[in-house]
């Protein structure tokens, strides 16, 4: 087994998680409907095995098989409450989670046909050491993907940070930025070994965020899971009315309460293992 950068000092991932259902509520139910939009932009072969890098509960890990007849899926991630929801959701022995650091993949060079990663890396330190790593893995010819997912965008510019638009600012990661994603795929910024992709492609891919109402949005976000959760529970019971306040101002957008349908955007990359 090799690795191409060694161990990590650093965490490997700064997204908060606690409760994996909680975790389904704020996000799951947006990667289902992400996962086959990557998988299409990617590829995915009959006979491929495939590595899904910060897999969460497995919505990307679960799509492949919806393309094509594929060998094997692993999952990894770091937060072991999500791989255990993953493991109860299939019986399926092609499926395998297991705890590891995206950025000291435990395989072998080559050890897989295709590598994904969707929007994990906003959250993953070291970046570019995740995606050489995924590199390393993903024989020479195959693919590596990644889609990162940028600040949401909805009307009127809404946002569950409206009124705290200076913390909000802090708070987005850089992967979230377009362009940025397939540059850290293409080469180093800051020192360290490029990940060497070849023939790296970007594009954007956008999904509804459908709401039966407030409710359904704003209650999900108040558990610990992700950095808003966090960010919430840290305010003080009046801020965090001053902010739900904004936030309700915000989502209602001079309209009746009830549904609503916004749209999100994930930048996605794809690039090749060299030969």
């Amino acid at each position: 087994m090799s690795t191409a950068f060694g161990p990590k000092t650093a965490p490997p991932s700064v997204f908060p998680a606690h409760d994996a259902a909680a975790y389904e509520r704020i996000m799951g139910r947006w990667s289902r409907r992400l996962a086959p939009l990557l998988i299409e932009f990617g590829g995915v072969d009959d006979g491929d095995r495939i590595l899904d890098v910060g897999c969460g509960t497995g919505n990307l890990s679960y799509a492949p098989p919806e393309a094509a007849k594929v060998a094997a899926v692993t999952g990894i991630d770091q937060a072991e409450v999500f791989l255990a929801y993953a493991r109860k959701l299939s019986n399926d022995p092609r499926f395998s989670f297991q705890h590891a650091d995206a950025r000291a993949l435990p395989f072998v060079d080559g050890s897989f046909d295709r590598a994904f990663s969707m929007l994990a890396l906003s959250f993953i330190t070291d970046i570019e050491h995740a995606v050489a790593e995924m590199r390393r893995v993903v024989r020479p010819g195959r693919t590596g993907d990644c889609s990162s997912m940028g600040p949401v965008r909805r009307n009127a510019g809404f946002s569950v940070v409206a009124g705290h638009r200076s913390r909000a600012r802090s708070n987005r990661r850089t992967a979230a930025r377009p362009v940025l994603v397939a540059d850290r795929a293409r080469r180093d910024e800051r020192n360290v070994p490029p990940a060497g992709l070849v023939q790296v492609e970007q594009i954007s891919l956008t999904i509804r965020m459908d709401f039966t109402g407030f409710d359904d949005y704003w209650r999900p976000l108040q558990s610990r899971d992700g950095p808003t959760g966090l960010y919430l529970a840290a305010l003080s019971d009046e801020a965090r009315a001053t902010l739900w306040e904004h936030v309700w101002r915000d989502f209602l957008c001079n309209r009746p309460e009830g549904p609503r349908s916004f749209a999100a955007t994930a930048w996605a990359c794809r690039g090749t293992a060299p030969t």
